[in-house]
């Protein structure tokens, strides 16, 4: 056994360690808190929900127009464990049962997304509107209402119409703005009167960093053509991000201009970001990294719809990669938002890397000149969890709500994921599958830290669990668990885990 090996194996006798650790006091904390830390702690009007996405609950493929996902999953290799969102959760025959399941632990909302392409097949209303799309997306709603939940709807979750793809290269062409406020303006128009709380786009760092970027995520394009058919990982993710701002600048124009008086509702753009700890907080280079780290994943989005513009390090270090907004584009971008969403998961070392090789191509994994990690002498900055890149890290979630406060003018923000996975193990029963008290260690940590955020004058409005059920989790496929209600793979069944017992009584009014 060779020295990484035996190191390797002592960082994970530690993470263990610290896992059971956090793990009891959170637990023994959480069932002792009872009266002192619950949802009254909480701001009057502060929401509790869970969320979950088309394409990784709905299932029901037959019934919809193709997407992106479909074409990538199908492709031999782009999945982990070769699984598709065919079936999913079966949630589009499944919903009102599943509804259940969140009034049952007191939560006030339910957020989800709209499959474009089961509302539109071919992207366009030109292309003709499913009847029985929009009748499925009615009656979810309605559910959602009837059980007094808040609907929470993301119009656009990573799922671009296979047509679009086909037709003009999805988001690399700026015919897309015009396709997507059109399917948006008919979104309002269809559901606008029971939807308050309107989301333009999910993760779009991950979807231009990971679709056009990295390639492992639909529609998979990047310079690697080992692993990508085609894309060039240092123009597409940048081209595809500015058209996704200028599609959600029309998008909210259009909705504050046609509906929001009438509807009364909000909207905004759901950001992800780690928080980034210097890896060498007396290093200057380190400190640099850690901001560079901050505006290439947060302020790439986040910038521009505050500001106008990307920010100065992007345009610094990418130079004429990174497109320009004109005049008229920049006074559309600030500011529109009512709110934004923010989904956090891991915190990580920023480090200060080289310059790229100029003989090496431009690649915006490189750009930002950061070198991220999560352990720091040997030791992880959390607990890790299943998912290598993710560590329980609650103290960064404050660090980034009070970055966004300073950095971003203190907007409305909804924590609109946060969650921790462990492994699809099917060899152990279910019932010590449901015993997920890391996942109440985890949420019961993370909550504590946004409270003191609160208190600390950030503007957080709500805090949504990813994920409602375990799911088809994109790229990693059904390999990982991050539900508070567990599903029988085989047979569909839901279990109730304990994490969804505590938080029912956390809940509890």
């Amino acid at each position: 056994m060779g020295v990484a090996s035996i190191s390797r194996m002592e960082h994970s006798r530690r993470a263990l360690l610290c896992t059971l650790l956090l793990a009891a006091l959170a637990v023994g904390g959480a069932r002792g808190a009872g009266s002192s830390f619950n949802r009254s702690s909480f701001p009057e009007g502060f929401i509790f929900g869970t969320g979950t996405s088309a394409y990784q609950y709905e299932g029901a493929v037959d019934e919809r127009g193709r997407n992106i996902w479909d074409t990538f999953s199908h492709t031999p290799g782009k999945t982990a464990d070769g699984g598709t969102g065919d079936v999913a959760n079966d949630f589009y025959h499944r919903y009102k049962e599943d509804l259940n399941f969140i009034t049952a632990m007191n939560m006030d909302t339910f957020r989800f997304s709209l499959a474009w392409s089961r509302i539109l097949p071919n992207g366009t209303i030109s292309g003709g509107v499913s009847k029985t799309g929009v009748a499925f997306y009615n009656s979810l709603i309605d559910e959602v209402v009837a059980r007094g939940l808040t609907p929470f709807v993301t119009i656009s979750h990573f799922d671009t119409p296979q047509a679009l793809e086909d037709k003009y290269g999805g988001f690399l062409s700026e015919n897309l703005v015009k396709d997507y406020v059109e399917y948006a303006d008919l979104c309002f128009s269809l559901f606008g009167d029971r939807v308050k709380l309107w989301n333009t786009f999910n993760e779009p760092t991950v979807f231009c960093m990971n679709g056009y970027g990295t390639g492992i995520m639909a529609p998979g394009r990047c310079s690697d053509a080992s692993s990508c058919a085609a894309g060039d990982s240092g123009t597409e993710p940048y081209t595809a991000a500015h058209t996704l701002l200028l599609a959600h600048a029309q998008a909210v124009k259009l909705y504050r201009t046609k509906y929001q008086q009438s509807q009364q509702g909000q909207i905004g753009i759901t950001q992800v970001s780690h928080w980034f700890v210097p890896y060498d907080p007396s290093s200057d280079a380190d400190l640099h990294a850690q901001k560079r780290a901050l505006d290439f994943m947060f302020g790439w989005f986040m910038h521009p719809i505050v500001y106008g513009e990307y920010p100065g390090t992007m345009r610094r270090l990418v130079g004429a990669r990174l497109p320009e907004f004109t005049t008229e584009q920049k006074e559309l971008l600030k500011g529109s938002f009512d709110f934004i969403g923010l989904n956090y998961y891991t915190s990580n070392y920023a480090k200060a890397a080289p310059a790229p090789n100029k003989l090496e191509k431009p690649s915006y994994g490189t750009d930002n000149r950061v070198n991220q990690t999560g352990f720091r002498d040997g030791v992880p900055i959390g607990p890790p969890a299943y998912t290598p890149i993710f560590y329980n890290y609650p103290p960064g979630l404050r660090e980034l709500l009070l970055y966004a406060k300073k950095r971003y003018n203190n907007p409305a923000i909804y924590i609109t994921e946060n969650g921790t996975d462990e492994a699809n193990n099917s060899t152990i029963p279910i019932e010590e599958a449901l015993k997920d008290e890391t996942r109440i260690m985890f949420h019961y940590n993370h909550l504590k830290f946004v409270h003191k955020a609160i208190q600390e004058g950030v503007n957080v409005k709500g805090y949504f669990t990813w994920t409602f059920q375990d799911c088809f989790e994109f790229g990693d496929g059904f390999k990982d668990r991050f539900g508070l209600i567990y599903v029988d793979r085989d047979t569909l069944k839901r279990y109730r885990k304990r994490s969804s017992y505590w938080l029912e009584g956390f809940l509890k009014k």
